[in-house]
């Protein structure tokens, strides 16, 4: 189907920015210009704190968003998008509000380090970190270590599933759902989609190809699982997963692959296409209906995944 109408108003009002393409300029530039582009709001939420808690290497910034109601609340580790160079705590907040709401869960956005100043696996370990650290100290944010997930949109989705990964590697902690959107699952530049999708839809092939070489410190990263999460050799045993991708992005046939290959698996993997969606809509729910939707579903999926987890409530 054609571009939705309500994502061509978005991209014409980005275009009158007049920004460049992130891989015309430095990566300094290219997080500054980020900084410059209308942010879709998130709805009230009960509390929101801003701390730093302890990385591999340096703290990171983390940013808590609670519900209301009394909790415990299930916990979403929340990774925001901008292949891995660009992208911050603000640029999550919208997302991030829309999902602690809809969830009825603690979100915990995380600041991971960016490259190309830390390559990978520096932003999966800071990322790993804050995982570690909301599961060992869930009674601080009125949180259920027990009801889990992780999530996150495009470089943040990779970050989600390479979580996921980790966990089942270094025995824990159990993750009850992984939100993927519309997640950089592999260094391959030849699907239909890039082809189909290489330019004028916000991303471009080129500029993942910038992302990407900013990233990897080497070419045999492109083949570990935890950068690049299809290279897994078995999926078998990883958490349940709702897998939302755009028609006209050039990461779409990744994210359906990682779903298909998650499903042969034996996991419990939900693929939702998204026509006539760009990448980067999933951020957009103040003004585009389907990204609404797709908030709404990923919410949906959480409580669902939320309520076959954890301490059995007393009207179970």
């Amino acid at each position: 189907m054609p571009l939705d109408p309500q994502i061509v108003e978005v991209m014409e009002a980005m275009a009158s920015l007049g920004l460049p393409p992130a891989d015309t300029v430095s990566p300094e530039e290219a997080r500054a210009n980020a900084r410059l582009r209308k942010r879709s709001p998130g709805p009230e939420v009960a509390k929101v704190e801003d701390r730093t808690i302890p990385g591999p290497d340096s703290d990171i910034p983390v940013r808590i968003y609670t519900p209301e109601g009394t909790g415990p609340f299930p916990i979403l580790l929340w990774f925001h998008g901008g292949g891995w160079v660009v992208g911050d705590l603000e640029s999550a907040d919208g997302s991030a509000r829309n999902l602690c709401v809809g969830g009825q869960c603690v979100v915990v956005s995380v600041d991971y380090r960016l490259a190309p100043d830390t390559k990978f696996p520096g932003p999966a370990e800071d990322c790993w970190a804050a995982t570690t650290w909301a599961v060992n100290n869930s009674a601080i944010i009125n949180g259920d270590s027990t009801r889990l997930a992780v999530g996150g949109d495009s470089a943040g989705g990779n970050l989600a599933a390479a979580m996921s990964l980790m966990a089942a590697d270094r025995g824990g902690p159990e993750i009850a759902l992984q939100v993927l959107v519309y997640p950089v699952t592999d260094v391959n530049f030849n699907t239909i989609s890039y082809t189909d999708n290489a330019e004028g839809y916000s991303l471009t092939k080129v500029g993942m190809q910038w992302y990407w070489e900013h990233y990897l410190e080497s070419e045999a990263d492109a083949k570990n699982p935890y950068a690049a999460p299809l290279q897994a050799d078995s999926l078998v045993g990883q958490p349940p997963a709702i897998v939302i991708t755009a028609e006209f992005d050039p990461l779409r046939d990744e994210g359906e692959a990682y779903a298909k290959r998650l499903t042969e698996a034996g996991v419990a993997a939900t693929a939702i296409r998204y026509d006539g969606m760009i990448h980067g809509f999933f951020s957009m729910a103040s003004v585009v209906d389907k990204s609404q939707q797709a908030v709404d579903e990923a919410s949906a999926a959480l409580r669902s995944a939320f309520s076959r987890s954890g301490h059995p409530s007393p009207a179970d």
